[in-house]
């Protein structure tokens, strides 16, 4: 016991050495990315003063261009806005040209589709004409070959369905004989077996007479 004591604590010791090396080592590592970090920071923001102080120089460079350069802008704005006005103006009479010319051509598209909506239901109204003078005649025509093609399927379909009711009639009888011949075998082996037992039995009884007998 005192052996097995000693084996723990020396354990235990050397469970809290090795975490109290880790956490310094924890420590220091964190320590050491502090100060990577840190010094990343620094580089960055000195990279970023240096370029404000590059963009402030840039930015006195454009004032100066700027303002050297207003008066040529203006001039260049207004010769701009006057080739605008004309170009807009243009535009208005190209504009103005273009709706006389599509309402042109709606009228006579109008016209057009007029004409031949004419057209249409006169033709609508000499087939009617026509066809209720025609149908009078072969209404009847199709009428008797509609009875007769229908007379003649129906006598098909009769003799089909009278053939296959023979067939199913003789397949069920079949059936019907083959399930009294196994009622028939399944009898037979009921009865073998019961007598079979019976022989057993018969047997047992013997055999054991015989035993009482000799005791």
């Amino acid at each position: 016991t005192n052996c097995i004591t000693v084996i723990l604590l020396t354990f235990q010791e050397n469970i809290l050495t090795e975490l109290k090396n880790w956490k310094l080592n924890l420590i220091q590592h964190h320590k050491l990315q502090m100060r990577q970090e840190k010094e990343k920071h620094a580089a960055r923001v000195k990279q970023l003063q240096n370029e404000m102080e590059n963009l402030k120089e840039l930015l006195h460079t454009y004032e100066i261009s700027i303002s050297r350069k207003d008066e040529v802008v203006i001039t260049n704005l207004t010769q701009a806005l006057e080739k605008q006005k004309e170009r807009v103006e243009l535009m208005r009479k190209f504009t103005l040209w273009r709706i006389q010319r599509v309402k042109t051509k709606q009228e006579e598209y109008a016209n057009s589709v007029a004409d031949r909506h004419f057209r249409t239901a006169l033709m609508k109204k000499v087939w009617a004409a026509w066809r209720s003078a025609s149908e009078a005649g072969w209404k009847d025509k199709v009428a008797r070959a509609c009875q007769l093609r229908a007379e003649d399927m129906c006598v098909q379909l009769t003799n089909d369905y009278e053939a296959k009711i023979a067939e199913l009639t003789a397949t069920l009888e079949q059936r019907k004989a083959e399930i009294l011949r196994l009622h028939s075998e399944r009898d037979q082996y009921e009865d073998t077996m019961k007598k079979a037992f019976l022989r057993g039995v018969c047997a047992l009884n013997l055999e054991a007479m015989t035993v009482f007998q000799s005791k």
